[in-house]
């Protein structure tokens, strides 16, 4: 029997280019098996009812390394679990060197085992750039006083004595902007929706 795994990180994200190589590659629709969710680990309720109906002989079909996962010591903890314990194959369409449905002696087994770790290194590892990247670009964004997270509530009394402090001209509007916590044009929006009573 012929099965596939398709996973996206998000719900967000569009399956369909993964789902149409499966088709294309002959699989039966209903052997292809979905997950919308991150790769982090396999607790992921498609992986888990493949895995249960995976079989001695069977053939897994998976667009690229990435899609089973990006945790190295566990994709290659999966990889053992699907060819040695299962005995089933694993072709990865991306990837010719990874198809264990061919040169089934030592030479092959040893290339795809060499290929597989080498991928599967370079999956978590992409992983861990891609963080250390969002968390650079967040802390560089906070130095340029960007905010992160919902937008400030405004107490109508916070407001009424900011605005009557800058009519009395004892705060400039930058020091005004600066005691509510938000941006100009925030402020004039405040300012607004208190003359029509919408705050």
């Amino acid at each position: 029997m012929v099965y596939a795994y398709v996973r996206v990180s998000t719900k967000e994200q569009n399956e369909d280019r993964q789902v149409i190589a499966m088709r294309e590659y002959g699989v039966k629709p209903e052997n292809v098996f979905v997950d919308k969710q991150s790769g982090k680990d396999f607790e992921r309720a498609g992986y888990k009812k493949l895995m249960q109906r995976l079989k001695k002989g069977d053939v897994l079909i998976i667009k690229s390394i990435d899609r089973l996962g990006r945790n190295y010591s566990e994709i290659l903890q999966q990889w053992q679990e699907i060819t040695k314990k299962k005995k089933a194959d694993i072709k990865v369409l991306d990837m010719e060197l990874l198809d264990t449905t061919k040169q089934k002696d030592l030479m092959g087994t040893l290339i795809s085992d060499i290929v597989l770790q080498l991928l599967s290194y370079v999956a978590e590892n992409e992983r861990i750039n891609i963080r250390q990247r969002q968390a650079e670009g967040i802390a560089a964004a906070r130095a340029r006083g960007v905010r992160f997270g919902r937008p400030p509530v405004f107490k109508l009394e916070d407001v009424l004595s900011v605005r009557e402090r800058f009519k009395r001209k004892e705060i400039t509007q930058k020091e005004a902007v600066a005691i509510l916590g938000c941006s100009s044009k925030t402020y004039y929006k405040l300012l607004h929706r208190m003359e029509k009573g919408n705050i």
